[in-house]
C-alpha cells in the first residue's frame, strides 16, 4: 500500500477507499486461483503485464510497490509455535530490566556519570528472545555469532551478565566508574576497556551497522578462500530507527543486497523517537525504511502489532483498521503513549492520577482519536478503555519477535532487516517515562505524589523515586519490600531457582555466553626474511622508484610466502591504478562471491582485471568507509575466529584519518591489527591534485590514536624493515597495535640499506643517514628529514657544506610519533621516580649530545616534527606545510611552503646566527643568493 509524504503529513488524511468492493473481490478471487493453480511466478507475470498495459494506455509510468501494508509481515496463521517457557522468560526479562535500571539509578545517586534506561526498556524483548533462542556462543564446534549490540542498551547486557555470574555486584555498582576499586563497567561497548566482554564498539551512531555489513561479507571471503568455515555464523546488528539518519547506517546496504548476505540480520528498534523527539513525526519511519531496504535487495520483516491486535485484524473484513493503521503518522502514535491525560487544571495543581484512572483516560483518548469512525469503534466496542490503552506493539510481544527471528535465520539468498515497533521507555513509570520526548535522557525515576507542605525538596524527590520503583516492582513482580526500595537493590535469584536453571540451560544449548570476546592468541609463523631482501638492496642508479611501487614489489613477495602469504588481505578503494597495483590483480585476483561473469577488456595483459571467488584482494570501490570496515573485520579475525589475517589497506592518504577518523578510532577500540597505508601522501609530493587531495596533517591526527604506530619512511629499505617488524609485533609477539605508513608517488634512487645496525633506529624512529664535514667547517647543524622531503634535506646539506662551510648530519626520522611516545614514558618515569636513576629517551640519546641547532623539514604541518621539540631543550626549528594545498609542480610547492633545500639552508643558518655561531649577515646573504623572498606571505594565510 503506497502513500505519499503529503498524505501521511495530513493528520486527518484518508487513504483511498474501495468504491466497488464486488469488483475488487472478483479480481482478488481470480488472483487467488492463479496462485493456487499456476504458482507465484505466474501471478507476478500477470501483474507485470497488467501494469505495463495501464502504463501504455495511460502514458504514465507504473512503479511497483516497495512497501507493504502497515501490519505484521508474518500473519498469525504462519506464526510458528513458541518453543520456550514464556513465564520463566518473562521472569528473567523482568529481573534483567530491574537490574539495568537499578544500575543507572545507583550510578547517578551521588554522581552525574549518566547512563540510559529507556533504550533497553524498549528493546528488552528483542534481546531476550535472542539470548534464549538464537545468539550462538563460541564453542569447540561453532565460532560463535557476531553481535553488534546497540550502544545505549549496554545496561541490559551488563544486567544479564550479572545474572549469569560473569559480572560482580561491585562492577554493577561501578557502572561508568571504571577507575574505582574492584573495577567498573564502560559506558558503552568498548573492547579496549572490557577485552573479555565486548567485541566491537557501536555507540558512535552508524558505525555498528556498516561494520556489520562488511563483517558478514568478510565471513564469506574467509569461507570462499578456504581459511575458515563461517557458514554457521550469523552477524546480528541492533540499531535504532533514529540511527538510520546517519549516512554510514544506510550508505552501504546495497552491498549486502548485492552480495546476498543471508548471514546478516539487522534488528531496527523502531521506538519512533530519537534524543530530541520523533524520528519521523510527520511520516512513518517503518514504511520509509521498508522501501529503502526492499529497493536495496533485502528481505524485510515488519513486527508492528502484538498478539492483542490479531483478533481485531481478523475481524477487519473491509480493511478499515489496516487503512487507519497506515494513515496515522508516527507523531500521533507517540501521542497515544506519551500524552499527559490530566486536564490543564489537574496539571497546574499537580494532581496525581491512579494507574487505573490513567489507563481509563488514555484508552478513551485512543478510542476517540484512533478508532475514529463508526466502523472502527464497532471493532473495539467489546473492549474497555483500559484494555485499549494496553494493546501491545509488536516489539514487546515475544511470540511476534520469535517468529521474526526464526524467519530471518532461515531465510536464504538475502540479508534480512527486522523493523520492530516498540515504545521508548516501555514500562517506565512517572515523568519522562514511556513515550516522552525526554525519555532518552532519563537517569532517575519519579512519579507525582501527594505532597505534604512540610517536606523538604530532598525528601520529596526520594519519595517520588520510591513511588516510581514501587510501580516498577509491582508491574514486574519483583521480590522487594517497600523498605528495600530506597536502596534500589540488585537481584539475582538463587542458583537452584527455576529462572537460573533455565537461563543457564538456554545458554548452554546455544554454545556459550554472549557478549563475549575471545582473548586466546595463536602466533603466526614468521615470514621468510628473503621476501624483504629486494627492498633492502635498493635500486640501480638512475632507475628510481617511489615508496608506493616499492610496497607493491614487497606485497608480491610476501603474498607468496608459505607461512603468511595466504593470510595477507590487500584492501583498496578503487585507486589501484594510481598505486600501481594492477599486476597484483592478475597474480592474486580480486575477490568476488560470484566469480567473473564477463570477459574483462584487458584480458590476457599483465594487468588483467581478474575477479574470482578465491581472489585475495578486496576491491571496495569508491568507499573509504566500507574499506575501513573490511580492515576492521580482517584485523580482528585473530580474536573473533583465531585466524590471523593481516590486512593492508592502501588509500589516498587525505581520505583516511580525515574522512574515516571515527572508524579508525573504532578500529583501535576493537584492538584491530594490520597496516593502514596512506598513499599519494604529502602536501607537496602529490603535486597537481590540489587542496582537497594533498595531505599535510594525517601524521598529526595519527599521533593521537593510542594504538596506532605511525611511520613516514623515505626509502624502500625503511619500508621493508617497518613492515617486517609490524608483522612480528602484531601477529607473533601479540602486541596490541596497528601501523600507519605514508607512501609517496615521487620516484628517486633508493639506496641499499647501509647496515643492519640501523634497524633499531628505523623502528624506534630516527637514525643518522649521512654526515658531511667540510674541511675547516665554521659550525655544525643537525638536519632531520622524512619521506621525500629527506631528499630536500640532503640537498640542503650539500649547499651548507659547499657554499657556507657548515658541517651537518642528516637523520632520517621515520616516526616522530614513536619518538615522542618513548620520550613521554621516560619523562613520566623520571617524574614519578625521583630517587631512581634517570631514564634517557631515545631521541635524547641520538640528538642530546651532538652540537648545534636542529632543523626538521616535513611534508606535514610543523606540529608533526614539533612533537619532539620539548625533549630537545629549545634547539629544534621545524619547517612544515601549514596551510591549504594547491596545484603546481613539486618544486614550486616546496618553495611556497618553505620546505625546499633553500629554505632548509636559510633555517639552518638562521638558527646558527641565533646561537651567535655565525654573523647574521650570512643569513641575509643566503636569502639573496638562494632566491628566498623574505616578503612572501606566510603559506597558511593564502
Amino acid at each position: 500500500m503506497l502513500t505519499t509524504p503529503d498524505v501521511l503529513a495530513r493528520r486527518a488524511a484518508r487513504l483511498a477507499e474501495d468504491h466497488d468492493p464486488q469488483e475488487t473481490a472478483e479480481w482478488l478471487e481470480s488472483m487467488e486461483a492463479v496462485l493456487r493453480h499456476a504458482g507465484p511466478e505466474r501471478a507476478h507475470y500477470l501483474l507485470e503485464q497488467l501494469m505495463a498495459l495501464v502504463a501504455r494506455r495511460t502514458r504514465t509510468p507504473m512503479i511497483g510497490a516497495i512497501t507493504t501494508p502497515y501490519v505484521n509481515t508474518i500473519p498469525l496463521e504462519e506464526q510458528p509455535p513458541f518453543p520456550g517457557n514464556r513465564e520463566l522468560e518473562r521472569r528473567i526479562k523482568s529481573i534483567v530490566r530491574w537490574n539495568a535500571m537499578a544500575m543507572v539509578l545507583r550510578a547517578n545517586r551521588n554522581t552525574n556519570v549518566g547512563g540510559h534506561i529507556s533504550t533497553f526498556a524498549s528493546a528488552a524483548t528483542l534481546y531476550e528472545i535472542g539470548f534464549n533462542h538464537f545468539f550462538r556462543g563460541r564453542s569447540e564446534t561453532h565460532p560463535g555469532d557476531v553481535i553488534f549490540f546497540q550502544g545505549h542498551a549496554s545496561p541490559g547486557m551488563y544486567a544479564r551478565a550479572f545474572l549469569e555470574g560473569r559480572l560482580s555486584e561491585t562492577q554493577l555498582l561501578n557502572f561508568r566508574r571504571e577507575l574505582q576499586t574492584g573495577g567498573g563497567l564502560s559506558s558503552y561497548p568498548h573492547p579496549w576497556l572490557m577485552p573479555n566482554f565486548w567485541q566491537f564498539p557501536t555507540v558512535s551512531m552508524g558505525l555498528g551497522p556498516i561494520m556489520s555489513i562488511y563483517h558478514a561479507r568478510f565471513n564469506r571471503y574467509l569461507r570462499d578462500r578456504g581459511l575458515l568455515d563461517t557458514d554457521p555464523v550469523k552477524v546480528w546488528a541492533f540499531l535504532g530507527d533514529g540511527e538510520c539518519d546517519e549516512p554510514e547506517t544506510l550508505g552501504c546496504i546495497g552491498l549486502a543486497g548485492r552480495e546476498r548476505l543471508d548471514n546478516l540480520i539487522w534488528v531496527i528498534n523502531c521506538n519512533l523517537q530519537r534524543l530530541d523527539g520523533p524520528v519521523r513525526g510527520n511520516g512513518k519511519i517503518i514504511q520509509e525504511l521498508e522501501g529503502i531496504f526492499r529497493g536495496a535487495g533485502w528481505n524485510v520483516i515488519k513486527v508492528i502489532w502484538g498478539s492483542d491486535w490479531d483478533p481485531l485484524l481478523q475481524a477487519d473484513h473491509t480493511g478499515a483498521l489496516a487503512r487507519r493503521m497506515m494513515e496515522v503518522v508516527d507523531g500521533e502514535y507517540q501521542e497515544y503513549i506519551g500524552r499527559d491525560v490530566r486536564t490543564p487544571e489537574e496539571i497546574r495543581n499537580k494532581v496525581v492520577l491512579s494507574e487505573e484512572e490513567d489507563l481509563e483516560r488514555r484508552g478513551a483518548f485512543i478510542r476517540e482519536h484512533f478508532f475514529n469512525t463508526p466502523e472502527l469503534r464497532a471493532l473495539v466496542e467489546h473492549l474497555p478503555n483500559s484494555r485499549l490503552a494496553t494493546l501491545k506493539r509488536g516489539g514487546h510481544d515475544p511470540l511476534k519477535v520469535y517468529a521474526a527471528y526464526k524467519a530471518a535465520v532461515e531465510h536464504k539468498g538475502q540479508p534480512t532487516v527486522i523493523l520492530v515497533k516498540t515504545i521508548k521507555g516501555y514500562g517506565i513509570p512517572g515523568t519522562g517515562g514511556a513515550g516522552k520526548n525526554t525519555t532518552h535522557q532519563l537517569k532517575k525515576l519519579a512519579v507525582e505524589i501527594e505532597r505534604e507542605p512540610s517536606l523538604a525538596p530532598e525528601e520529596i524527590s526520594k519519595r517520588q523515586m520510591i513511588a516510581a520503583l514501587r510501580l516498577f516492582r509491582d508491574r514486574f513482580e519483583l521480590p522487594f519490600t517497600d523498605e528495600q526500595l530506597g536502596e534500589v537493590p540488585f537481584y539475582r535469584p538463587p542458583e537452584d531457582s527455576p529462572e537460573m536453571k533455565y537461563l543457564r540451560d538456554r545458554r548452554r544449548a546455544l554454545g556459550g555466553f554472549q557478549p563475549f570476546r575471545n582473548t586466546t592468541f595463536t602466533p603466526s609463523s614468521p615470514p621468510d626474511p628473503k621476501a624483504f631482501e629486494p627492498l633492502l638492496k635498493g635500486t640501480p642508479p638512475g632507475k628510481g622508484q617511489s615508496t608506493t611501487l616499492a610496497w607493491v614489489v614487497l606485497m608480491t613477495q610476501i603474498m607468496k610466502d608459505p607461512a603468511i602469504g595466504k593470510y595477507i588481505v590487500p584492501i583498496v578503494p578503487d585507486e589501484g591504478q594510481t598505486f600501481g597495483m594492477p599486476p597484483m590483480y592478475k597474480s592474486f585476483g580480486i575477490y568476488s562471491s560470484i566469480g567473473q561473469l564477463y570477459t574483462p577488456v584487458d584480458k590476457g595483459t599483465l594487468t588483467e582485471y581478474k575477479e574470482s571467488t578465491n581472489g585475495q584482494i578486496l576491491q571496495e570501490g569508491i568507499n573509504e568507509a566500507g574499506a575501513m570496515c573490511s580492515f576492521i573485520a580482517a584485523g580482528t579475525a585473530y580474536n573473533t575466529y583465531g585466524v590471523n589475517t593481516i590486512p593492508f589497506y592502501i588509500y589516498y592518504s587525505m581520505f583516511g584519518f580525515q574522512r574515516v577518523g571515527d572508524l579508525i578510532w573504532a578500529a583501535a577500540d576493537a584492538r584491530t591489527r594490520g597496516f593502514l597505508l596512506g598513499a599519494t601522501a604529502g602536501r607537496t609530493t602529490l603535486n597537481g591534485e590540489g587542496l582537497q587531495h594533498q595531505d599535510g596533517h594525517s601524521h598529526l591526527v595519527a599521533s593521537a590514536v593510542p594504538t596506532c604506530r605511525a611511520y613516514d619512511p623515505a626509502f624502500a629499505y625503511e619500508l621493508a624493515v617497518i613492515i617486517e617488524e609490524g608483522i612480528h609485533a602484531m601477529f607473533i609477539r601479540n602486541e596490541e597495535c596497528f601501523y600507519y605508513l605514508t607512501l609517496y608517488n615521487e620516484s628517486y634512487d633508493m639506496p641499499p640499506m647501509p647496515s643492519p645496525q640501523i634497524r633499531e633506529g628505523i623502528i624506534r624512529g630516527i637514525y643518522p643517514f649521512r654526515s658531511l664535514r667540510p674541511q675547516g667547517a665554521i659550525a655544525e647543524v643537525q638536519l632531520l628529514g622524512s619521506g621525500p622531503i629527506l631528499m630536500e634535506v640532503l640537498r640542503a646539506q650539500k649547499i651548507l657544506a659547499e657554499q657556507y662551510n657548515v658541517a651537518s648530519t642528516v637523520y632520517s626520522v621515520t616516526s616522530y610519533q614513536m619518538l615522542r611516545r618513548e620520550a613521554l614514558e621516560c619523562e613520566r618515569y623520571n617524574r614519578l621516580h625521583p630517587l631512581a636513576e634517570k631514564r634517557v629517551s631515545f631521541v635524547r640519546q641520538v640528538l642530546g649530545n651532538v652540537p648545534g641547532p636542529i632543523i626538521a623539514a616535513s611534508d606535514y604541518v610543523r606540529a608533526v616534527p614539533e612533537l619532539i621539540g620539548p625533549f630537545l631543550e629549545g634547539r629544534l626549528l621545524a619547517l612544515g606545510t601549514d596551510g591549504f594545498g594547491r596545484s603546481d609542480t613539486r618544486k614550486a610547492l616546496r618553495r611556497f611552503f618553505e620546505i625546499d633545500a633553500e629554505h632548509v639552508t636559510v633555517a639552518a643558518l638562521y638558527s646558527l646566527a641565533e646561537r651567535q655561531e655565525i654573523d647574521r649577515s650570512v643569513v641575509q646573504q643566503a636569502l639573496e643568493s638562494l632566491g628566498v623572498s623574505p616578503d612572501a606571505p606566510p603559506p597558511w594565510t593564502v
